[in-house]
Parts: structure tokens; sequence; C-alpha cells
């Protein structure tokens, strides 16, 4: 039986697949927090931690050559990588307040992008629509969500100012 870090492949794929929820879950707390010009300090945390164990899991499962995934992964990677020094290490100051919120957002897409892929992989009512993961349905829903991402980005880094008070609501 294969086993990646000491679980059966069903585990580790079980565990993955768990992480990779709490990031999204996390991330939609982290969005609605960017929208109303608030800072989530331990939903941000627990995104960004899920978010980057969501990337570096995913190099584990077994595979024959470096693919998309893999890019994805390594993508993302690095896009935390600088939204951890936005946040972390300039502490928003100046332009590293959109650097950060562009880049958690696009940690966020990427995570949600591939749960589009793995949905029309996996659901058979959507692998029926596309079998072969190039057909019109599929690139429809992967394109109104990013569209609804850039959208999401443009507003909240417009409206995010660590430190401001909340904006009111009437």
């Amino acid at each position: 039986m294969a086993m990646i870090l000491g679980m059966s492949t069903g585990a580790f794929t079980v565990f993955h697949v768990a992480i990779s929820l709490i990031a999204i879950a996390s991330g939609v707390v982290v969005t609605i927090g960017l929208w109303r010009a608030q800072r989530v300090p331990g939903w941000t945390t627990l995104f960004l931690v899920t978010t980057i164990a969501t990337s570096v899991t995913g190099f584990f499962f077994h595979s024959k050559s470096f693919g998309a995934p893999h890019v994805v992964g390594v993508i993302s990677l690095v896009i935390l990588a600088i939204t951890l020094i936005a946040l972390y290490g300039y502490r928003l100051a100046g332009a590293w307040r959109w650097i950060y919120v562009a880049g958690a957002l696009a940690a966020f897409y990427l995570n949600v992008f591939v749960a589009v892929v793995q949905a029309f992989q996996k659901v058979p009512f959507l692998r029926a629509l596309t079998p072969t993961g190039s057909e019109p349905p599929f690139a429809i829903t992967q394109l109104l969500v990013l569209a609804g991402f850039i959208a999401l980005g443009v507003a909240a880094a417009r409206r995010f100012y660590p430190g401001m008070p909340a904006p009111a609501h009437g």
C-alpha cells in the first residue's frame, strides 16, 4: 500500500482536502474583512497557514512528472511569500497594503481555481459536462471565478486600510 508521510494515500488525500477546505473557508472570512476594512488577525493566520499547507502537501502526491498542479503550487507559494512579507515584514505600510490585498486574494483565487478543477474532475454531474476538462462549461466557470476575484481584489484594495475604523453601516 502506498504511503505519504506515514498515511495511506487515501488518508493523506482526506487530510489535504480538509486543509484546502479550511483555507477556502477562512479565505472567505479574510476577504469579508478586507471588504469591511477590518483586520481579522486570527482568521488571516489560519488562512495563510492552511493555504501554505495546501500548496506544500500537494507536492507529496505521487506524480510521474512536474505538471500543472506543481506549477500552481509554486506560483501560490511565491505569492504567499510576498504576502507574508507585506503583512509581517512591512506591516502593510504604503504600497505593501495593496500588495498584501492582491497577494492574499491571488492565493485565495488559486485555492478556488484548484477546487473548481477538482469539482469538474470528481463530481459526476460536472464531469459529464466536461469529460476532457476543456469544454465551454469549465472555461466559463473558471472565467467567472477569475472575474469575481478581480472585482473583489479591486474593491478590497480600495477599501482596506489597516488601522482605520470600519465604515459605518446604515
